[in-house]
């Protein structure tokens, strides 16, 4: 996991060999190195239709859909990709955590403060039909993290309230969590996304959540 990409080490604190995050009961991880990959994804097909033996194509379109998600936010430096498997009543709630290192080319680590105000320039150059992110410092348990939500249209529908999007469907929310990974030049990245407009503020509390209950392991 934190071995993925190797920090620059500085001086300072000992870089954390790795790090623990407390999830719901209902989400699945999915290992994202190559040697462990289908491993994680199969078992995740597994557990999905256990006890239905008539949908072999629906089966295969899950596992060939997942393998290609994996692959790519693997291709992205992802290190894990964990899915909510979530349900209430007969429906199921989507929503996705991608973790990511992202080393930085500084010869010493970039403080919060400094990457709050570089993302911050770089979405006053987005497109004007897209909402401007909520962008923040905030204090965690694993330390100072800069924390940014966004809003994304997504293809189809006539906006928001159009009659082909009544309630924001074709919307997705995500929150992003930028943490410095202690005696490096390294932030880990979590990146929680939903589908689920309508419910986005419930959502960004339990993202928040789980984003606060990281901790640095040794």
């Amino acid at each position: 996991m934190m071995t993925t990409g190797s920090p620059t080490p500085t001086e300072g604190p000992t870089p954390p060999a790795d790090y623990r995050l407390l999830l719901p009961e209902g989400w699945f991880r999915i290992l994202l190195d190559p040697d462990q990959r289908e491993k994680s994804v199969d078992a995740l097909v597994e557990r999905q239709f256990r006890g239905i033996d008539n949908a072999p194509h629906l089966k295969e379109e899950l596992r060939g859909d997942l393998r290609r998600r994996a692959a790519k936010a693997h291709r992205s430096g992802g290190i894990e990709l964990y899915l909510s498997l979530q349900a209430v009543g007969p429906f199921t709630i989507p929503a996705s955590l991608l973790v990511t290192l992202a080393p930085l080319r500084h010869a010493e680590p970039l403080p919060p403060e400094e990457l709050a105000r570089a993302l911050a320039e770089d979405a006053g150059d987005g497109d004007a039909g897209t909402p401007a992110p909520e962008i923040g410092v905030e204090q965690l348990a694993a330390g100072t993290a800069v924390r940014v939500r966004r809003l994304a249209r997504q293809p189809g529908g006539n906006g928001p309230d159009g009659p082909d999007n009544p309630h924001g469907a074709n919307a997705s929310v995500s929150v992003e969590y930028h943490l410095p990974v202690p005696g490096t030049t390294a932030y880990l990245l979590l990146t929680f996304s939903t589908p689920l407009e309508p419910i986005a503020d419930a959502m960004a509390g339990l993202f928040d959540a789980i984003a606060g209950s990281l901790t640095w392991t040794e």
